[in-house]
């Protein structure tokens, strides 16, 4: 232990500060798009059309079934031959990493945030989307304007705690030699020769960020409870 060297962290502090900055805009942007095609997911679940229900059930088991980074393999590897095969391209078309990386997480997520609203929505009485009814409103204006800002509302604690397990899965776009703060630490400790120092500062970082969020999470909740 009296080899460890942390001063490799303040002299590659910009560049992880970069990883870091990408990590979380990754995580803020899978954020918003999960919950946003994870709600559409939600309505189509709830749907009184049968096919329509079946194929969002069916997408969302799907993806619930396989783990992370198999679907991010897939999106990196196997999404360029089918658009190669769709488009008739002599090659397979390239999406890059950057872009696998964003596609592959708000899809993914959407799965689970698409859960948590659905349970959302079946919260809310049908006697107040009946009341909406009962005063004009239609399907479409009885979801936006009752059902989903008090199913958005009380599901807000955890749709935020699923973003904190967001936050530490996207280390795992690392493996596409994505420069994320879990990449760069990577090739800085190989580089300089400081696994132990890197990976223990990274532990450290996702720690400290985690607890906070958590802990902010717990406060939210219980203004929340007090609300209600």
């Amino acid at each position: 232990m009296g080899d460890l060297d942390f001063d490799v962290i303040s002299r590659t502090w910009p560049y992880l500060l970069s990883g870091l900055k990408y990590t979380l805009q990754l995580t803020l942007t899978a954020a918003i798009g999960g919950v946003l095609f994870g709600t559409l997911l939600a309505l189509a679940r709830l749907s009184s059309f049968k096919s329509l229900a079946f194929l969002a059930a069916a997408y969302v088991n799907l993806m619930r079934s396989i783990p992370l980074l198999l679907v991010i393999f897939w999106f990196y590897f196997l999404v360029p031959v089918v658009l190669q095969t769709i488009t008739g391209s002599e090659r397979p078309v390239q999406l890059g990493a950057d872009r696998s990386a964003y596609i592959t997480f708000i899809m993914f997520e959407a799965a689970y945030f698409c859960e948590i609203m659905r349970a959302g929505i079946q919260s809310i009485s049908k006697g107040q989307v009946n009341a909406a009814y009962a005063l004009g409103l239609s399907y479409a204006q009885a979801m936006r304007l009752v059902v989903l800002p008090q199913a958005f509302r009380n599901m807000l604690p955890i749709l935020l705690t699923q973003t904190i397990v967001l936050f530490q899965d996207v280390s795992l776009v690392s493996l596409l030699n994505v420069t994320d703060f879990v990449g760069a630490s990577v090739k800085i400790a190989q580089r300089d020769s400081r696994v132990v120092e890197m990976y223990l500062f990274v532990a450290i970082v996702y720690f400290v960020l985690s607890f906070a969020l958590s802990s902010m999470v717990k406060q939210l909740q219980k203004r929340i409870a007090i609300i209600r």
